[in-house]
């Protein structure tokens, strides 16, 4: 009889769908698109002439595995320090301009990896596109265009009535036609929306309509839970589809929040490399402890861990053993003790206040081994 082995797969080489072919372009050493891995943005809050808050900020998204940053440069103080900030920070600076295109040429001056525009919004932006795009080529910038469902060209409202796909599309490829039209492709683009159906539609449309690499996002998504639930839909929906090179996870939350989320959902559709994972069993009536008290103790406990590991906190000997067995390493427990498995095998049993210090100390030996 053939041996079963246990624990958990790596990354399936198949992923659940060929990804869109799109070209490629590079945010500093990042590169998007042409089949490069799907790489996760967040964007500072604090204000960029606060250089000092700024730069701190940026290395607690770096450490939080975020690879690009956005900053936002509404005025003139934060445009002076673009140079300084794009210069120290560790992963490329993106500046977000709005507004005035005198900023698009700073930014550009300053040294930022990429430059991203809202043409619905900026004066005479499409007058000033010859321009931009010299400069932009001169210093090998990429720009993003990036249309928003809150600021919409007003001509594209007035003959769709409202921020609908199609004018979502129509107003993105617009504006890259323009660019084209003057020899520059460095682009990607991106067609927010806060309504996950009409934003999946949106993207479906454009990727179908172009080559350029496709940064997604719910915008104004809203407060951390249901902001997390729209961007996980829209997200899946796209991903699963091999649509997007680069994602933002839009919350009302700190930016680090925004970059977790956004991790958890390329890991869980096989986009990037499997870290820590909890597997716990949502409690019911079979359940003999406290799943709910084990399972966040467990995951707080193994915080900050880094290698690729399933944990499973399991509450009852219905689920409890085989899903025990088959992670990495686990619990399964009833009548105040827990049974304790490491790759499939009962190495010890406890009781249930010991429980989480020794999947902790597991957890940490497992460690130890696979570095």
């Amino acid at each position: 009889m053939t041996a079963v082995p246990l624990g958990v797969p790596e990354v399936p080489a198949r992923q659940v769908a060929p990804r869109r072919r799109s070209r490629e372009i590079h945010v500093g050493p990042v590169a998007v698109g042409g089949g490069a891995p799907v790489s996760v943005q967040s964007m500072t809050t604090t204000r960029t002439s606060d250089i000092g808050a700024t730069l701190q900020q940026i290395a607690e998204l770096t450490a939080s595995g975020c690879q690009i940053v956005r900053v936002a440069c509404p005025t003139q103080d934060d445009a002076d320090a673009l140079a300084v900030i794009a210069r120290k920070s560790q992963i490329p600076v993106i500046a977000d301009i709005h507004f005035q295109p005198k900023y698009v040429f700073a930014a550009i001056e300053a040294g930022c990896a990429a430059v991203r525009v809202n043409p619905g919004n900026i004066k005479k932006f499409d007058d000033q596109i010859a321009q931009i795009a010299r400069a932009a080529k001169d210093h090998g910038t990429p720009v993003r265009i990036g249309v928003n469902a809150g600021s919409l060209d007003r001509r594209l409202l007035q003959k769709y009535g409202r921020a609908t796909p199609e004018a979502l599309v129509e107003s993105a490829l617009w504006e890259a036609s323009l660019f084209e039209e003057h020899d520059f492709r460095d682009i990607k683009i991106s067609v927010k929306h806060n309504d996950p159906v009409v934003m999946i539609e949106a993207y479906r449309r454009l990727a179908e309509e172009c080559d350029y690499p496709l940064h997604l996002g719910v915008t104004e998504a809203g407060p951390a839970f249901q902001g997390t639930i729209k961007s996980a839909v829209a997200f899946g929906a796209l991903l699963s589809r091999g649509i997007g090179d680069t994602i933002r996870v839009s919350l009302s939350a700190p930016p680090v929040e925004e970059v977790k989320v956004g991790i958890q959902i390329l890991q869980s559709l096989g986009l990037r490399e499997r870290r820590l994972e909890i597997v716990s069993c949502p409690s019911c009536g079979r359940a003999q402890v406290d799943v709910y008290r084990l399972a966040d103790e467990v995951t707080a406990g193994l915080d900050g861990l880094e290698v690729p590991l399933r944990v499973a906190v399991m509450g009852c000997v219905v689920n409890g053993p085989g899903e025990a067995r088959e992670a990495d390493l686990g619990v399964a427990s009833g009548n105040g003790k827990g049974q304790i498995f490491v790759k499939g095998e009962v190495v010890r049993t406890v009781p249930e206040s010991r429980i989480v210090e020794t999947l902790i100390e597991e957890a940490q030996r497992l460690a130890e081994r696979m570095k």
